[in-house]
């Protein structure tokens, strides 16, 4: 007679055990939070970003794979570090870049060009890697905003990458196919990067979503890295956008 084995109700086996995580960007805010997520589901994780000391730091901290330092919008710095990982990954998110804020018209050419490639030359040139490094099933994953979806003077370029990021993870989700592609849209996210961006204007900025948002609190980090994480967990979702901006859409 056999031997039944039986597992408790309350088990539940971590979503990305066994696989790889790649993050462009994980130094710091989502990228980071990220990827403590997806090491506490079991995955391994392999991080990138500009700041070698920050990066070390986050890389001992979380026991990462391996970690590199470089400017991911640099195409032959980002082809080496490709072209040099060990081993086939699972899931790579890319979260490096800023937004670019200002008129249109204030912007030089070189300004406009780098707004457009952080945000449109960057996904497609990991997209290019990704075809040979990501196993099938696996996800590229992205990040957006939904800030430009209403146009405004002093948001400058944001709104066209805003509108164009979707239908260029679509697009790819065709191309890459099997391999998984899908974009995070999210509003203000509490991250050392809006800090920076903000400056004193910070608190009064999380004093009013925190009255404002439906959600009655401000989205941090944790809350996007919680979604990236699904994302890459369920392998029915690809070609889409998914938002995350405690409902900031819906009141202005």
């Amino acid at each position: 007679m056999g031997t039944a084995t039986t597992v408790s109700a309350g088990h539940r086996e971590p979503a990305l055990l066994g696989q790889t995580v790649v993050i462009i960007g994980g130094s710091a805010g989502i990228g980071l939070a990220t990827a403590r997520q997806a090491r506490a589901e079991g995955a391994g994780v392999i991080l990138t970003g500009r700041n070698p000391q920050r990066l070390r730091s986050a890389a001992a901290d979380l026991d990462a794979v391996s970690s590199a330092a470089f400017d991911a919008n640099d195409p032959a710095e980002l082809a080496r570090f490709f072209e040099g990982l060990p081993q086939r990954v699972d899931h790579v998110l890319v979260t490096a870049g800023r937004p670019s804020y200002g008129p249109l018209l204030d912007m030089d050419a070189e300004q406009a060009r780098r707004a457009m490639t952080d945000h449109m030359v960057l996904p497609l040139e990991v997209a290019r890697h990704a075809v040979e490094r990501v196993e099938a099933g696996g996800t590229l994953l992205f990040m957006g905003g939904t800030g430009g979806r209403r146009i405004k003077r002093d948001l400058g370029i944001l709104p066209t990458v805003t509108v164009a990021m979707p239908v260029l993870t679509a697009s790819l989700a065709l191309e890459l196919a099997p391999i998984r592609v899908n974009l995070i849209a999210a509003g203000f996210v509490d991250t050392p990067l809006s800090a920076e961006l903000l400056g004193d204007g910070l608190d009064a900025r999380r004093d009013e979503l925190r009255t404002t948002l439906p959600i009655g609190r401000v989205v941090g980090a944790d809350d996007v890295a919680a979604l990236a994480v699904h994302i890459m967990a369920n392998t029915a979702l690809t070609g889409a956008t998914y938002d995350i901006d405690g409902g900031q859409q819906l009141v202005g």
